[in-house]
């Protein structure tokens, strides 16, 4: 388990690797890699503590190798990274059971009628079990089972980060064929959410 400290350091790094690379005047390839002295410079933080967070990042996002070191998923458009470059330093994700992607109740009809878009970031984040650590965030509401073979027979890939997240461009709505109420509020109403996708929901 994290420490507080820990945690602290570990949303900094986070923030700098996926998003705040640009602002602090950091310098980030197209695959998301910086310069590990440079992060540390910027961060004030020693080579020990990093190494420490590294360790114990629950979702095991931190990749250091060498002199480098990156967030292998996560990043906003603005970080400097590009689609492709992060793409080939993933794998193509080729199973076959469903994926999922949680998502708030209120975010659910807009699903339905646009599917799963990455807003801010390169990729929409799934998560390959629901009872998966990586993938999605720790509270959600709904759970959105897609499956990956029509998304695939719809000529889109899917990849794997090397901390296991599951990503994609974007799921259209036709691909979510489960919904599963995570929460008390989202129970009350999963018929209605079940609804929203009507005969494409699994049995």
């Amino acid at each position: 388990m994290m420490t507080k400290n820990e945690i602290r350091h570990s949303k900094r790094l986070s923030w700098l690797l996926r998003h705040g690379a640009p602002e602090a005047g950091i310098r980030m390839d197209p695959a998301g890699w910086v310069a590990l002295d440079e992060v540390l410079r910027y961060l004030g933080m020693s080579r020990s503590t990093l190494d420490a967070v590294v360790r114990s990042n629950t979702k095991r996002r931190l990749q250091v190798v060498g002199a480098r070191i990156r967030c292998c998923q996560g990043h906003s458009t603005r970080s400097g990274v590009t689609r492709e470059a992060l793409e080939a330093s993933w794998e193509t994700y080729e199973g076959d059971a469903l994926i999922w992607h949680g998502t708030s109740t209120g975010a659910v009809a807009s699903i339905a009628e646009e599917g799963v878009l990455p807003q801010k970031r390169t990729h929409v984040h799934l998560a390959p079990t629901l009872a998966s650590v990586v993938g999605k965030r720790a509270q959600v509401d709904v759970m959105l089972g897609v499956d990956p073979r029509l998304v695939r027979a719809a000529g889109q890939t899917i990849w794997r980060a090397p901390n296991g997240v599951i990503l994609a461009r974007r799921i259209d709505p036709e691909h979510i064929v489960e919904v599963r109420a995570m929460t008390r509020r989202s129970r009350a109403q999963e018929g209605e959410l079940r609804a929203l996708f009507g005969a494409r929901r699994s049995a």
